[in-house]
């Protein structure tokens, strides 16, 4: 074999070394799809981790041929802005909980305060049958994929006066999501609501914007509003979620393996985190306790009772028949 021959076969056998090499590690550079996750929360939250944990398992699943980056802390918007971006295909995945009744507005009979009364009525809906159409339902009208329910721990209120009954409440400002069942049903209550992004929050509770919030005490705990709350009230008001979506044009635009693996990690994702997200409320509460916030105990059903009006009112709007297989799920 000639010199100009030898440097041929060598210059062959590196290239198929090379191309070997990355079929081994999973796709070329070239090949690799690059996606975005928003979401609200800090690194510190249950979202935060299980948002690792689903790029880690999308990653392992397709070989490397996609890459979840994940974005916390507003760092791709607030709610709205997420949604919107999966709409048009900027955002790739969001965490994104009770806003996206703005977007399909049966969504928000799941807003009511007291429509669920535990944890595992939350469960038998959103695992079931009539949670998978709803899913369904908003893809068709918003163009955003539901890819699995993830649970969250009750959402409680806090506030710097004491509070044991609606009455209690009058007069109050209290921040609510911008989410018409949280608007109504405050307002039900007695209090005063205020829609504001959550990242607002602590400076207008700092300065007397606001006299009061309500969230899951996890979600609480990691924006420290324990430092400028008094009270925690035990009102376990909302049974809620958070859910994993995704942009239905990001989702065409993957083959078809890489489909099922997105969607068998946002399954396994979800078991994980909702592994974790209770513990992560315990401990959370525990800070709060330390950190000298007093906790309040109240009676239920005053409040359960002050909010039917806002019950019948928008299961008439948006959907009698979602509300009655809800409520029908404890019978």
């Amino acid at each position: 074999m000639n010199k100009k021959a030898w440097l041929t076969f060598i210059m062959f056998i590196s290239v198929f070394s090379l191309i070997a090499c990355n079929s081994e590690n999973g796709a070329s550079t070239d090949e690799v799809k690059t996606l975005r996750l928003g979401h609200i929360q800090n690194e510190a939250d249950a979202w935060h981790k299980g948002s690792l944990k689903f790029s880690e398992l999308v990653h392992e699943k397709t070989n490397g041929s996609v890459k979840v980056e994940v974005y916390p802390s507003s760092t791709l918007g607030a709610d709205r802005d997420l949604i919107e971006g999966m709409q048009i295909g900027s955002v790739d995945f969001a965490l994104v909980a009770g806003v996206m009744s703005n977007f399909h507005q049966p969504y928000s009979i799941l807003e009511l305060p007291y429509l669920f009364e535990d944890l595992e009525h939350l469960e038998k809906f959103v695992y079931g049958s009539e949670g998978e159409s709803l899913q369904e339902e908003m893809l068709e009208e918003t163009g955003v994929r539901g890819l699995e329910f993830w649970l969250r721990g009750p959402r409680q209120l806090t506030t710097n006066r004491p509070v044991e009954s609606p009455e209690d409440l009058r007069g109050i400002k209290i921040r609510v999501p911008d989410i018409e069942a949280s608007v109504e049903g405050w307002k039900a209550l007695g209090a005063n609501p205020t829609p504001m992004n959550f990242g607002e929050v602590y400076s207008s509770l700092q300065t007397g914007v606001i006299d009061a919030q309500e969230n899951p005490i996890a979600f609480t705990a990691s924006a420290r509003i324990q430092e400028v709350q008094k009270y925690l009230v035990m009102t376990d008001h909302v049974f809620g979620y958070v859910q994993l979506l995704m942009s239905d044009k990001t989702f065409e635009g993957l083959t078809e393996a890489e489909q099922e693996a997105v969607l068998e990690a946002a399954e396994e994702a979800r078991i994980f985190q909702n592994e974790i997200v209770f513990d992560e409320e315990e401990r959370a509460l525990q800070m709060m306790l330390d950190s000298g916030i007093e906790t309040i105990e109240v009676e239920l059903e005053p409040f359960r009772e002050a909010v039917q009006s806002v019950h019948r009112e928008l299961a008439d709007k948006y959907g009698q028949e979602l509300y009655d297989a809800i409520t029908n799920l404890t019978e």
